[in-house]
């Protein structure tokens, strides 16, 4: 029998078609791919800016539901055996139960497993009802999905949502994570959002990784998993893999000291 969604995230089809480009995130200590994170594009490869403007007040929840759906599909099609991060919209969840339906035939249409399915909450977009959010996280988790809150540090959620759910991840935001090497300031949050979460059996992620100087740092002071361009770009419709090899020589360059291996990645 066909799941149906609830009536607020029903309804005719978006007016643009939309695709995904993926990006690894990386668990380095053990030379592997964690999690590739669908990022919104355009059918013809558009940016997601392009694509986010077009997201009015009448589409948020279509928008939603659809970005869900078209990123399982293509991560299938594509034999995607990792996890795979899915952004999400909190305030385009009427009752996360009854909206996550539409996901939940989507991995099964798709043979995806759910327990590989992380959902991420961009914590920088306003959330009109906090508890909401709450609720929508705890019935993720409850249902067996991953959870984890994107760009923390750069918005509205941070340590209050915290203090009442505990995802399986945080993504620190890429301001935390740019120059962080050169930076005391960062240095001292990120420590501290580190340690916060260890305490609170929560993994982290470091965003916006570019050079080998800003991994180390990170690596010696704790982080998890790293993403970001020093590991490889999004791939539209494609899943890019990390040159592991060249990375490594990329540390023992930067332990001998040779010139060079910070290096921006552009």
């Amino acid at each position: 029998m066909k799941i149906q969604p609830c009536s607020g995230c029903s309804g005719e089809r978006l007016p643009f078609e939309i695709s995904f480009a993926f990006q690894p995130i990386v668990d380095a200590r053990n030379a592997r791919i964690e999690s590739y994170e669908a990022l919104v594009r355009g059918r013809n490869g558009e940016p997601a800016a392009e694509i986010l403007a077009r997201v009015d007040e009448r589409s948020p929840y279509r928008f939603d539901q659809t970005c869900r759906v078209t990123a399982i599909a293509l991560a299938a099609r594509l034999g995607l055996r990792t996890n795979l991060n899915l952004n999400f919209m909190p305030n385009a969840v009427y009752r996360p139960e009854l909206c996550i339906r539409t996901t939940l035939e989507a991995a099964r249409t798709h043979g995806f497993p759910i327990e590989r399915i992380v959902f991420e909450v961009v914590e920088c977009e306003h959330v009109v009802d906090p508890g909401h959010l709450r609720d929508v996280l705890a019935t993720y988790d409850r249902l067996g999905f991953s959870t984890a809150i994107d760009d923390f540090g750069a918005g509205y959620a941070g340590l209050a949502l915290l203090a009442d759910f505990q995802p399986d991840l945080i993504k620190l935001d890429m301001r935390l994570v740019r120059d962080v090497e050169q930076r005391p300031a960062q240095q001292a949050i990120v420590r501290a959002l580190i340690g916060l979460c260890r305490e609170l059996g929560i993994r982290t992620v470091a965003e916006g990784v570019e050079t080998f100087n800003e991994f180390a740092w990170l690596a010696a002071a704790g982080v998890d998993l790293y993403q970001g361009y020093l590991f490889a770009r999004p791939g539209f419709e494609s899943l890019p893999g990390v040159d592991f090899a060249r990375f490594q020589a990329l540390a023992r360059g930067n332990a001998s000291g040779a010139a060079g291996v910070d290096a921006r990645v552009r």
